[in-house]
């Protein structure tokens, strides 16, 4: 059965719609939960296969090749390394704990399941990616390995279904382990109330106005960034790597451009780099075979919640031994697991005006870390797997 929308000029109608559409739901509880990837994701799913937009079309290799690349610059922009003289030993220490969990168990878990899933060994970097440093890595990362739509739709699915719930018991891990006097005779290392109230009471990336000159910029230098990178890669890099390869060159030419000072007064980059993202991902529901689909998500959420309930309690036992304050803890826990923002929130609705920063901080050095482990995990686990 043809499909009722075909032309381009349609398509990019009906995805945009999409990316707005699921940004205005984010205001509503059910929606904020799922995020605007997974929202994005399933009204994909819906319309090919209701058959209004067709299964493939030239258009979303165009966003995949133009747009994924470009976000992941973008995103990158927002890394300021001055910000590091702020972060005392136990928060690296804690963030460093956090990275390498997540890497030693997905690995252990990837030799028995990254040959039962298609693109086992994809999905494992994919989800180190995304567990150390949020959604777009696990993109990003997809992208770099040649992953298939199919298996970034039930990847994304698969995150969700397990991490939204572990959010849940995140943002209540502050109040619960403040009352929980087994808690606090098991763990005694935190701080005081007083040294918890010092410090500024807002994040430090709060809500900013943009103007047309940033987003002109932003575009021009992801644009530079993205074409310098891309024709160094295939010049320099053999056809089986070239793409992982740039992933890396990608971050890092990024990050080392941010370190500039006109370049760190752009504002708007983290949004920008969100709605690029949004666009593409928002044609992975397209290709959905919702049997398929099922099958794949069901063995990749059960590696994701092995994963995740593995290096969290790995995370902890580390931490306990290194006797850091719980609340670099959570804050690495959730800054891996999400972002720096959802870090410095976590850290602002528990009242640790002084650790908001901190949060931020974090999260943002671990989504800059999770591209480089992401593609390290991967192809470990295809090495020790024969795949």
């Amino acid at each position: 059965m043809e499909a009722l929308i075909t032309r381009t000029d349609g398509l990019m109608f009906v995805i945009l719609l999409m990316v707005a559409f699921s940004l205005w739901l984010q205001r509503y509880k059910v929606f904020k939960s799922l995020g605007p990837v997974l929202t994005v994701v399933v009204f994909g799913i819906i319309l090919s296969n209701t058959h209004i937009v067709p299964i493939s079309h030239d258009v979303y290799s165009m966003l995949s090749t133009y747009c994924v690349p470009l976000s992941i610059s973008i995103c990158m922009l927002s890394m300021n390394l001055t910000e590091l003289k702020k972060l005392t030993k136990e928060p690296v220490l804690a963030l460093i704990s956090a990275i390498s969990s997540v890497c030693l168990v997905a690995i252990v878990l990837g030799i028995f399941f990254a040959p039962r899933i298609v693109e086992g060994w994809k999905c494992a970097g994919m989800f180190v990616g995304t567990y150390t440093g949020g959604t777009p890595n696990l993109t990003a990362i997809a992208t770099g390995l040649d992953c298939s739509r199919e298996t970034l739709a039930a990847a994304n699915a698969a995150d969700y279904v397990v991490s939204t719930p572990l959010m849940v018991f995140l943002f209540a891990a502050p109040m619960l382990m403040k009352a929980s006097k087994k808690w606090n005779k098991f763990w005694p290392y935190q701080f005081s109330k007083d040294e918890l109230e010092e410090g500024d009471k807002e994040p430090l990336m709060s809500d900013k106005k943009w103007s047309i000159r940033d987003i002109a910029w932003l575009l021009t230098i992801g644009f530079g960034i993205t074409f310098v990178t891309t024709a160094f890669s295939q010049a320099v890099f053999p056809e089986s790597f070239w793409k992982a390869g740039r992933l890396l060159l990608l971050t890092t030419v990024s990050i080392c451009v941010a370190q500039l000072k006109p370049v760190q007064k752009l504002r708007g980059n983290l949004d920008l780099g969100l709605f690029i993202s949004l666009t593409f991902l928002s044609t992975i529901g397209f290709a959905v075979d919702l049997q398929q689909f099922i099958g794949s998500a069901f063995m990749m959420t059960m590696y994701v919640l092995c994963m995740l309930v593995g290096c969290i309690l790995l995370h902890l036992v580390i931490c306990r031994l290194l006797k850091i304050k719980y609340e670099y803890v959570v804050l690495s826990m959730v800054g891996c697991i999400v972002d720096g923002p959802t870090s410095s929130l976590t850290a602002a609705g528990a009242n640790w005006k002084s650790l908001i920063n901190v949060g931020l901080i974090m999260g943002v050095l671990a989504g800059a870390a999770g591209n480089y482990v992401g593609i390290f995990v991967a192809y470990t686990v295809r090495t020790i797997c024969g795949l």
